[in-house]
């Protein structure tokens, strides 16, 4: 079985009205609310003590409701705070500054903290008369430990909803450095002796005597718990999640979110990653394409310059060779020394192709005039690529929608 203490002043509609709690309101309205049950509801404020929601009927008993309780209390205990202020502020000329007790009843920081006790669930919980006597014999350890400081304003069991619980008020206020009672939660703590969590670190949302004192109360319900044989388990829960009081419940959001947040930055960055892998890699192709593609093209080139240069080069030596050699007033020994000189003139030309051919080689492999020959050959390879990816993307998206009736109507909708 689980136990259960929230602890609160504020909600998203302002402060919490004490008006829930004493049922000062038409229940009728309220649909979780058994109106016959309700009259089994127990309250107790610190003027009037117990009360029931039959003395209401009573026309010779006055009940008061818990809100005038509050703001009694508030008027009777910081009133004297309040007036002090006052002509302090007129002094100073900031008057515009002055609070009464009912403002400090409302303000968010000043309001009493209400707590909500409960034991089990809706589908198994203990029983009222058991949560009554645990609770009181709480607020009765409560008030000898902590009353110099912390003062329970009222309390109300409610047995009218699914599963029963305690609402219960209270206020934290300390003496100020004028001798005055004012309502001060960390001023209060410090006077009871609490320290904070973490000692040798700032004071803030996450290090401060309130959640000390919250462990301390825990640790008081559960004692108290067991003593009436409850065995409850020591992680009970705080909003459907597991409880561990209010600021340490903000602490293990702060990690859960910390963790999604790590979890989304690790997937961006090995998407990254892939990206950059996919993209590397295909730079890598087009690298490797284009180079093969221009080794290629330079050979071509330059066998088409050599074979064009051997050709002409050639032709015109073996024109002029067959012409002398068939002069008919040769001798033949000066026909034998033609053809010598022609062979070596053919030779001296073979190796001038040669020549040639190394130097557009030599050319084509400088790094500028390279890299300036390669660049439309990687600008065609990367829209082919791109042009194949997009028929893939195409194809992807007609499978899919083939796959999905509903898409596949919807698509036909659009193309009519």
């Amino acid at each position: 079985m689980k136990m259960t203490r929230h602890n609160g002043r504020s909600g998203k509609h302002g402060t919490y009205n004490p008006k829930h709690n004493d049922r000062r309101f038409d229940i009728g309205n309220s649909d979780h609310i058994d109106q016959e049950r309700a009259k089994q509801n127990v309250y107790w404020d610190c003027y009037q003590g117990f009360h029931f929601p039959t003395d209401q009927e009573q026309e010779d008993k006055i009940v008061y409701s818990f809100e005038q309780i509050e703001r009694a209390y508030y008027h009777e205990h910081y009133g004297e705070y309040c007036n002090g202020q006052h002509e302090r502020n007129r002094q100073s000329g900031h008057s515009s500054r002055d609070r009464s007790p009912d403002d400090l009843w409302k303000d968010k920081k000043t309001c009493p903290e209400e707590s909500v006790i409960q034991i089990g669930t809706m589908e198994h919980s203990v029983p009222p008369e058991v949560l009554a006597e645990i609770a009181a014999e709480f607020f009765e350890e409560f008030k000898k430990r902590f009353g110099d400081h912390i003062h329970i304003l009222d309390w109300s069991l409610h047995l009218d909803e699914a599963t029963p619980h305690i609402h219960e008020r209270h206020v934290f206020d300390c003496e100020n450095r004028y001798g005055e009672i004012a309502p001060q939660q960390e001023k209060a703590l410090e006077a009871l002796g609490f320290d904070l969590p973490n000692p040798d670190q700032k004071p803030g949302k996450l290090n401060n005597r309130k959640m000390t004192f919250d462990a301390a109360c825990r640790a008081m319900l559960f004692d108290i718990c067991e003593k009436h044989g409850l065995h409850l388990d020591h992680e009970p829960e705080y909003g459907g999640r597991k409880y561990l009081e209010k600021q340490d419940y903000i602490l293990m959001k702060q990690k859960e979110k910390i963790a999604v947040q790590d979890q989304t930055i690790s997937a961006k960055e090995a998407e990254l990653k892939s990206i950059t892998v996919r993209i590397k890699d295909t730079e890598a192709f087009v690298e490797e394409v284009s180079e093969v593609a221009y080794e290629k093209a330079v050979e071509v080139v330059t066998e088409k310059v050599v074979e064009e240069t051997h050709n002409a080069d050639f032709d015109l030596v073996m024109h002029h060779g067959k012409k002398v050699v068939s002069d008919p007033a040769l001798s033949p020994e000066k026909k034998k020394f033609a053809n010598q000189i022609f062979g070596n003139l053919l030779q001296t030309f073979s190796g001038m192709t040669q020549a040639i051919s190394a130097k557009l080689k030599q050319i084509f492999r400088e790094p500028e005039s390279k890299n300036e020959a390669k660049e439309p050959i990687r600008r065609s390879i990367r829209e082919l690529l791109a042009r194949n990816r997009a028929v893939a993307d195409a194809a992807n998206a007609a499978r899919r929608t083939e796959q999905n009736p509903a898409r596949k109507k919807k698509q036909q909708n659009i193309e009519r």
